[in-house]
């Protein structure tokens, strides 16, 4: 898989979710390490709304670092975010209270989609 589909796969699964109850502003960046799919990008809560975009966040709160697959199954809510920190396979950088509000939007998504079934 490339990192052009790697990343719209990912932003595929998060565009749409409602945010409008995080009211703080929360940015993160997303380092993939892989020599195919390798890359960055970057999910921020603005004003209610959820952005994707393929690009380095620079003024981020946190930063998480992964392979593929790892990051993959944290989208899909197949994996906790913090198993995967207290077993390696995430790695964080930056403010960690911002970044365990990672799993509170991923737990959105999942409730929005059990809401559709």
């Amino acid at each position: 898989m490339t990192y052009a589909e790697f990343f719209y796969e990912v932003k595929n699964k998060f565009m749409g979710t409602d945010v409008s109850d995080i009211k703080e502003h929360l940015a993160y960046q997303f380092c993939i390490e892989d020599e195919e799919a390798g890359g960055a990008f970057y999910v921020e809560v603005k004003d209610g709304q959820l952005f994707v975009e393929p690009y380095e966040y620079y003024d981020r709160d946190a930063m998480f670092i992964s392979d593929p697959d790892t990051l993959m199954k944290i989208a899909e809510g197949k994996t906790d975010p913090v198993w995967a920190f207290t077993t390696q396979k995430l790695k964080v950088e930056g403010n960690i209270d911002k970044a365990l509000r990672l799993k509170e939007i991923i737990d959105m998504k999942q409730k929005e989609a059990k809401k559709k079934k």
